[in-house]
């Protein structure tokens, strides 16, 4: 199968190219040629596979001229060592943890398999791989663990100075080996802003092999699916039609959701829900796309105010305004409303939402306001622990730290400094 830019102005690539491109040379990102929905049958007897066996099926088509099947399957099974449970809240309303991977965030899933593709491209190559990578919170620890020790490929790290949390600045900063942080004076679009503007930049170009780790990449985008595929698995017994409520940044998490369904997953509805930053909710509201200055807020994944992923989310649905809406609903939260949900939902269940979570959770409850009957799955796409401030100061209480988190706490952040392009760019070309 071949990946094409959505920017249309680029030739089309093989799989391996569009990762170790990342993004097209008009700019673009890449978007496979076809989706094939799986057959029936898997569906119907979904809840007899195993994960393993889920995930080989779905990603089969998208990968299977470049990576042989044995290989596929050792590097699904690197990728899932750990569970993805779906959790019930109250009637109708459950939550999909997916922190139970080693950095307690939902990227960790796309983050190892994009490193163990990149691996097993890299494999007798004489050029090294620079990963280049803007994070607003969680992708940059997730894609230095994936990538750690990873022969044949460097990682670099850009993330907004004083705009992630402690936990997640250490996630990223105290690995060594391959890995390097850069810490910018901006917000997480300035970071985008440089990573893409590398890509494009011939000086670099020329002298290395740059490629992407964050969602634009097929590679770290496409492999979220699996976890939908999982909770359709778990929630399937239940007999009701199913929606799930996605707390949103750069969309990519949403836009595989939407893949899965295009598999064949049966799924009803979507939602689409941000902080304060609301670039998707206005647009569905409005019909117009008007990127803005991201906000700080304290879900800092969502700090996002031109999500990269929402095109391809509109190229699925052929820019057809009134399809994506009959499949999608988008609704913006203020800190406020996040902190009084966090500590409605501990004192009502006891379960201790992140910030994130509780996004997810209140865009669920107002799309069930009109749709009493469906059964309502919201992402919980990161351990309460990496926000242990803003959820122990709003519920309370303290929160145990997990063994993962305990790894990095005691050890020493390393981090470089920079303000402008030319600051990346001259590190890039001197390292």
């Amino acid at each position: 199968m071949n990946f094409y830019s959505l920017n249309k102005k680029a030739p089309e690539v093989s799989f391996k190219d569009a990762v170790i491109k990342g993004i097209a040379p008009d700019k673009g990102l890449y978007f496979p040629e076809r989706i094939e929905p799986l057959p029936a049958r898997f569906f119907e007897h979904i809840e007899d596979l195993t994960d393993h066996e889920i995930a080989f099926n779905a990603i089969h088509q998208f990968v299977s001229d470049e990576i042989p099947n044995d290989r596929l399957r050792e590097i699904i099974a690197k990728v899932l060592d750990f569970d993805f449970p779906v959790v019930e809240i109250e009637e109708n309303v459950s939550t999909l943890e997916l922190f139970h991977g080693p950095t307690m965030a939902f990227k960790d899933v796309g983050a190892r398999f994009m490193a163990n593709c990149l691996g097993y491209f890299s494999e007798g190559e004489k050029q090294d791989v620079t990963v280049l990578v803007a994070t607003s919170g969680d992708t940059g620890g997730a894609v230095a663990n994936g990538f750690l020790g990873v022969e044949g490929v460097r990682v670099v790290i850009l993330y907004p100075n004083g705009k992630v949390s402690d936990i997640q600045e250490r996630q990223l900063t105290t690995l060594g080996q391959n890995i390097t942080a850069l810490r910018v004076d901006g917000t997480f679009d300035d970071c985008q802003k440089m990573v893409k503007t590398a890509f494009i930049d011939g000086d670099l170009l020329e002298k290395m092999q740059l490629t992407s780790a964050n969602s634009i990449n097929v590679a770290r985008w496409l492999p979220q699916l699996f976890y939908f595929l999982f909770a359709y698995k778990q929630a399937k017994a239940k007999g009701k039609e199913i929606v799930f409520s996605i707390p949103s940044g750069n969309f990519g998490n949403i836009c595989a959701g939407m893949v899965a369904q295009r598999l064949g997953m049966p799924v009803k509805h979507f939602i689409a829900a941000t902080n304060v930053n609301d670039t998707v909710p206005e647009f569905m509201r409005t019909k117009e796309y008007a990127p803005k200055p991201s906000t700080p807020t304290i879900s800092n994944a969502m700090d996002v105010g031109d999500p990269s992923n929402f095109i391809r989310i509109r190229h699925l649905y052929q820019d057809n305004f009134e399809a994506l809406k009959e499949n999608l609903s988008s609704y913006a939260f203020s800190d406020a409303e996040t902190r009084e949900t966090m500590k409605k939902v501990y004192a009502k269940s006891g379960y201790i939402a992140d910030p994130h979570g509780a996004v997810g959770y209140l865009g669920l409850k107002k799309y069930q306001e009109t749709h009493p009957d469906c059964y309502g799955i919201f992402l919980e796409t990161a351990h309460p622990v990496k926000f242990l401030d803003v959820v122990e100061d709003t519920i309370g209480r303290s929160v145990d730290i997990p063994e993962q988190i305990k790894q990095v706490m005691d050890k020493e952040k390393k981090s470089i400094f920079i303000k402008e392009y030319d600051e990346l760019k001259q590190y890039l070309l001197n390292r």
